[in-house]
């Protein structure tokens, strides 16, 4: 069973097509198809099922995956570890925030980074802080940058806090409220919301002050992402509660200062298990000391 073999498994089911996955691999199809036939032939078991308009894994085909990418992994991860010991850093390098992570200039960090390793390959995905922690455990990505309420922890993985800072309450230009300079959570209690999913993170950081103030509102949109969200009350349907970093860049919204606003911390997060060159290649250029030790206690 070869290395190559692997990949070619690997990418025709991520792609459901022998074509394309001969395209992303960089081979002509038969030697591709050739090659798959090969170790369906080693392991006594049909890995795709092919019709004329679709392929698909067998059930043979669903339990070899896991297995072949965890054996690509261990290859790339002690490829890697041989090249760190010459001092050159490569291999993967997989980079998970939250759209409106502001303690760090992701973009610009991830530049400098490739310069410095250019043959490291990078991946960055964006999603919900706490989608991001499990990603994190699991060890689907390296680092995250995630923003959680003050009073919460990321469990079961090393973190760092970056950042605190205060939501502001964005709304049309339009909307009976762009007038105002501050307002306070009651006076936004009659409201109606644009927000994050209820039980994320992002959410949490506003449900959690209203409930501390004893008071309740109606969330009448819910959207799984903050471009959205943006989107939603710069078109009027309703407040939002935002980092007001993450505001600057956007325009159609009109910002209120809040004077009892939700607060909300930054961390950078990374695995308990060890780091792959890259990954400590990054968090080394962010000036993260790790050392092996957990973040400190969140300040008061």
């Amino acid at each position: 069973m070869e290395l190559q073999q692997m990949r070619y498994v690997i990418a025709v089911a991520e792609t459901d097509s022998f074509t394309r996955a001969a395209q992303r691999c960089l081979v002509v199809q038969s030697a591709l198809s050739h090659q798959i036939a090969r170790l369906e032939k080693e392991l006594g078991a049909r890995l795709f099922e092919r019709t004329s308009r679709r392929v698909r894994l067998t059930p043979a085909g669903a339990a070899f995956l896991p297995a072949a990418r965890q054996c690509l992994d261990a290859a790339e991860r002690a490829a890697a570890e041989v090249s760190a010991v010459i001092g050159e850093v490569r291999g993967r390098l997989a980079v998970g925030l939250i759209p409106t992570v502001a303690a760090v200039d992701v973009p610009t960090v991830l530049k400098e980074f490739h310069r410095r390793h250019p043959k490291a390959r990078i991946s960055l995905g964006v999603g919900a802080s706490n989608e991001l922690v499990e990603q994190v455990r699991h060890g689907e990505i390296e680092v995250a940058f995630l923003g959680i309420p003050v009073t919460a922890r990321p469990q079961g993985v090393m973190a760092r806090e970056l950042a605190r800072g205060r939501l502001v309450a964005v709304v049309s230009p339009d909307h009976p409220l762009a007038g105002e300079t501050s307002v306070d959570l009651r006076r936004l209690s009659s409201e109606v919301f644009v927000d994050l999913p209820a039980k994320t993170a992002g959410r949490a950081q506003s449900d959690l002050a209203f409930s501390a103030a004893g008071l309740t509102r109606e969330v009448a949109f819910e959207v799984t992402n903050a471009d959205y969200l943006a989107r939603l009350v710069g078109a009027g349907l309703g407040v939002g509660l935002l980092p007001p970093a993450y505001v600057a860049g956007h325009t159609g919204m009109v910002t209120i200062e809040v004077t009892d606003a939700p607060a909300r911390a930054e961390y950078v997060i990374w695995g308990r298990e060890g780091l792959t060159p890259a990954a400590a290649a990054f968090l080394d250029l962010l000036g993260i000391e790790r050392e092996g030790k957990q973040a400190p206690p969140a300040r008061p």
